[in-house]
């Protein structure tokens, strides 16, 4: 089963890579890809469904580091559409990263169920790399970065 973006494998969780639930405008449609800077460091959210969709996403961690996904700076881009529809870009840690068959399912899973969101159509990146200047100060803190 393809994963988004055209990876090879599953998505635990119920996810399906945006499939079932994203409306034909938006199905197959690549996402805009930002300057590459994780999402926290870009601003803070500009709505309240994206502050929710920021919460959630904090509720993740990568099983191994002790700090979640958005403040890990796996989270590149959040875009909320008129019709709230949400496309998701994000990266692992590394591309054989054990976690690659959960982490993008829970992310999708997560965002899906936020009150208000329609649809979700997530897309694992990794262009550009995952790297610790990527965490917020508080997840560099965390893991002794500074």
């Amino acid at each position: 089963m393809p994963m988004p973006g055209g990876m090879p494998g599953g998505m635990p969780g119920g996810a399906q890579g945006g499939a079932a639930d994203i409306p034909d405008e938006h199905e197959n449609t690549e996402i805009e890809r930002p300057d590459t800077l994780p999402h926290h460091l870009t601003g803070e959210p500009e709505s309240e469904l994206e502050k929710k969709i920021v919460e959630a996403l904090r509720e993740i961690y990568d099983p191994e580091i002790p700090v979640n996904i958005y403040d890990l700076g796996l989270i590149y881009h959040i875009d909320v559409h008129e019709d709230n529809h949400v496309d998701v870009l994000m990266t692992l840690t590394a591309p054989n990263c054990p976690a690659a068959g959960i982490l993008p399912g829970q992310a999708e899973d997560a965002v899906r169920m936020v009150d208000g969101v329609e649809s979700v159509n997530l897309e694992l990146t990794f262009n550009p790399p995952f790297s610790p200047q990527m965490m917020s100060e508080e997840a560099q803190l965390e893991l002794g970065f500074m």
